[in-house]
């Protein structure tokens, strides 16, 4: 057995405490905003119970032709030094959303012409918002 097993253990839980903890500072900054722009939070860190991808936040847009479901993924760094956060919305990423939000559709039974999905790319506290991200289909 190595004797700097635990050490190493140690700093593991160090790192991903620190990474858990940009990710959901970015996921409260994100949720603040969205309130602040007039969307209803509606659920948060949403999974589909057989599994297959996780929505940050849900939210309701309220709109004159009847409400929008609007999912949206949370991307945040501490520095835009390597990569802008939205960058990392790939397209497997984009396939888990669109699965786990039918999943959610079907079960609020809302309507799925009425669906948005939106990226916001948090660096440091700036906060960009990119509404109509990627299709629903």
């Amino acid at each position: 057995m190595n004797p700097l097993a635990p050490l190493y253990r140690l700093a593991d839980r160090l790192r991903y405490r620190h990474h858990a903890d940009v990710g959901k500072r970015g996921e409260d900054l994100a949720h603040r905003y969205l309130r602040r722009t007039g969307l209803l939070i509606v659920a948060r860190n949403w999974r589909p119970p057989q599994g297959g991808g996780e929505i940050d936040l849900v939210a309701v847009e309220k709109s004159v032709g009847g409400d929008i479901l609007v999912f949206v993924e949370v991307k945040s760094r501490q520095t835009d030094k390597w990569n802008k956060p939205e960058r990392d919305v790939d397209t497997d990423k984009i396939l888990a959303l669109r699965r786990a939000a039918r999943d959610y559709v079907r079960r609020a039974k809302a309507d799925p012409e009425r669906v948005r999905f939106d990226v916001i790319g948090i660096t440091g506290d700036r906060i960009e918002h990119f509404r109509d991200a990627f299709p629903p289909v």
